[in-house]
């Protein structure tokens, strides 16, 4: 009974079909009546099932309701079933990389005139990652005939950092843009008061200090400070990946510079991008909330992997620098180092998470060597005036800035 287009009969329908029949055919020989009820209804049911048998080969696909989702966030995922005759449908799911499913087993099954339930699916790290994969298996009509189960491929899913809880205080400092949402040390047009002087030709009459005009018996205006914009370029440390994939060195890396690139980008500021290691991506700098998505999506392709050459940060002349690394790279040291020779304002950010644990006493050795060889490199930037924060959330950076912005224009070594 085996159908070419790959439905096959039942296990119920093939005991119906016996034990009706046998039941049918005891009660004519033996003359007993009461087979008769106990085996009219599984003949009665067994012809249902046959008059439904499919004709023609259905087809499943898996279908996601997003194709981007952010850390954690959820997406219901379920199968889209074409063809004749098909009543039921079992859909298990595959659990997938750093992903939770509800129900935790990943199985629902239901009607297709019904709403067909669905599997919701969670990823917990960012990154590329296929949702979805598993089995389905379709029952006709009276559940006469099945199909399958048979294997099905998820569909891709771009998960995007969750930026880390963040926000700042503190205005980048020396920002050199044109408009922005930073006080600049320039006098112009904008809103903190700067001081009051004499009025000169051109300036507002909205902007004559009307009280101290009248006491004085000269004219005087106030001035404020211009806000400017500023150009951050976030520099990705992805040489190498320290501690627990969650948890990691890049992990920390890559959610600090989602939140940065938030807080700035709704500040108006001008953000670019470099990975260093992995496959080396750079944005170019840009503001707004198309370029903070393709930032995100950079960043959430960032793979671990060493680079032939110098390390260069590619930074323009005025950009704030921020480096996020564990420093546990000599030669990345030595860029962060020849980036402040610059003149530029270079702050790092340190993601070497607290605990990283080895495999035996050799490496553990070894590991505690690298870390005394990493405090030195620490101490000789904060010698050289770059400062090395760990990242802690909500104000890492106020206080460093601040200080920043004390600070005298760097000269650029010759």
């Amino acid at each position: 009974m085996n159908d070419p287009t790959g439905w096959r009969p039942t296990a119920a329908l093939t005991r119906a079909v016996i034990v009706g029949l046998l039941a049918v055919s005891g009660a004519v020989v033996l003359q007993i009546p009461v087979l008769v009820v106990l085996g009219l209804p599984l003949v009665l049911l067994a012809a249902a099932g046959l008059l439904h048998r499919p004709t023609s080969e259905p087809s499943a696909v898996v279908r996601t309701a997003r194709d981007t989702l952010r850390e954690g966030a959820t997406t219901p995922v379920g199968v889209e079933v074409t063809g004749h005759g098909v009543e039921h449908v079992v859909h298990a799911v595959t659990r997938p990389a750093y992903g939770v499913m509800k129900p935790a087993s990943g199985i629902v099954s239901g009607l297709l005139v019904d709403e067909f339930p669905q599997v919701s699916a969670a990823v917990k790290r960012w990154g590329p990652v296929t949702v979805g994969d598993g089995a389905a298996g379709l029952t006709s009509a009276w559940g006469g005939f099945r199909w399958g189960p048979t294997g099905l491929h998820g569909s891709p899913v771009l998960v995007l950092p969750a930026p880390a809880t963040y926000d700042a205080n503190a205005s980048v400092p020396r920002p050199v843009g044109l408009v922005g949402a930073h006080r600049s040390t320039r006098v112009g047009d904008g809103t903190e008061y700067a001081g009051t002087r004499p009025f000169q030709v051109g300036d507002r009459l909205r902007r004559v200090n009307w009280r101290v005009s009248l006491r004085t018996r000269e004219m005087y205006a106030d001035t404020t400070h211009t806000e400017d914009d500023a150009g951050v370029l976030l520099v990705v440390d992805a040489l190498a990946e320290f501690g627990t994939p969650g948890a990691s060195s890049i992990d920390l890396a890559v959610r600090a510079a989602a939140a940065l690139a938030e807080q700035h980008v709704h500040d108006g500021d001008r953000v670019g991008l470099r990975v260093i290691g992995g496959r080396g991506q750079v944005l170019a700098p840009g503001a707004g909330r198309r370029h903070l998505r393709r930032l995100l999506t950079i960043l959430a392709g960032t793979v671990a992997g060493r680079v032939d050459g110098a390390l260069r940060a590619g930074v323009r002349s005025g950009d704030v620098v921020v480096w996020l690394t564990p420093l546990l790279s000599l030669p990345l040291a030595a860029a962060v180092a020849a980036t402040a020779d610059r003149g530029l304002t270079v702050l790092v950010i340190d993601t070497l998470p607290a605990n990283v644990e080895q495999d035996d006493e050799l490496t553990t050795i070894a590991w505690r060597l690298r870390l005394l060889e990493r405090d030195a490199v620490t101490r000789a930037l904060a010698a050289s005036g770059v400062p090395v924060v760990r990242w802690r959330g909500p104000g890492t950076l106020d206080e460093v800035l601040r200080r920043l912005a004390r600070q005298p224009p760097r000269v650029r070594a010759r």
